[in-house]
């Protein structure tokens, strides 16, 4: 499965946590998927808790994720109060604002 199907996993729906995306329509949110992953829980471990859930969902999480990341940039702005720069995560112009 490429990863264009693999996106068609991830749904967004209003009324489902506030919006977030998640997948297939379902109450399990993308963070979560990638919480446990990153706290260590494997594959089939997740799968087990979820007996609904499959592979192909857990690959489309990350493949959200890796597209998500990618379009990050970096912008160095300075900062007020230290009158040093610090990297920050810019996400457009609406976001970028100093540390303080």
């Amino acid at each position: 499965m490429d990863e264009q199907e693999l996106l068609k996993r991830i749904t967004i729906n209003p009324k489902i946590f506030g919006g977030k995306p998640i997948i297939r329509g379902r109450r399990l949110a993308v963070e979560h998927i990638l919480g446990m992953l990153a706290a260590g829980d494997t594959a089939d471990t997740i799968l087990e808790g979820y007996s609904w859930l499959e592979p192909e969902d857990i690959r489309a999480c990350l493949v959200y994720a890796h597209r998500l990341v990618g379009h990050e940039r970096i912008e160095l702005l300075p900062s007020v109060t230290a009158r040093k720069f610090c990297w920050i995560p810019a996400y457009g112009a609406a976001q970028n604002k100093y540390l303080k």
